[in-house]
């Protein structure tokens, strides 16, 4: 009866430390699902820091080599004339650029994200003149060889 008793208790000591291991593996999956997302968004906060510190050293490391995007209005541009537009934009000395975030939500997938977010740009001209634009958009992100999350495809319109 003595060694039933004791083989119940290390098989109830071996069920708890089965439960708890498990516990403790499923919030490591649940702490490793949100490793992209936040990842996802340091890479969005560093590169808003960048663009209204007037930071063009690394202003394009946002956006995949292959990124097509398509904002309203304007023809379907790509990497390169991103890149251009934005160094010439941070490098214009009579206005002035800032954006700021307002993340929507993060859906990832994989080695895919889509982000629901809008920028608010504010341009100031040395005249004094201030203009604001609402941009809702939708970034597509894609994980990189190097593990970086970069923008790969994006979407965006000017709200009324």
């Amino acid at each position: 009866m003595a060694r039933l008793e004791g083989l119940a208790r290390r098989c109830l000591a071996i069920l708890a430390a089965a439960c708890v291991l498990g516990g403790l593996g499923s919030a490591a999956r649940a702490q490793s699902a949100d490793q992209p997302e936040r990842a996802i968004r340091a890479a969005l906060a560093k590169w808003t820091s960048d663009f209204n510190a007037r930071d063009a050293a690394h202003i394009c490391d946002l956006f995949a080599p292959d990124l097509i995007y398509d904002y309203r209005g304007f023809p379907e541009r790509d990497y390169s004339i991103l890149c251009g537009l934005l160094q010439r934009s941070l490098a214009d000395p009579t206005r002035t650029f800032s954006y700021a975030l307002d993340i929507k939500e993060i859906i990832v997938s994989g080695d895919m994200a889509v982000v629901r977010l809008v920028w608010t740009l504010k341009v100031a001209s040395a005249g004094g003149k201030t203009e604001e634009s609402r941009e809702p958009g939708l970034d597509v992100f894609r994980k990189q060889p190097d593990g970086s999350w970069r923008i790969a495809r994006y979407i965006a319109y000017e709200a009324p």
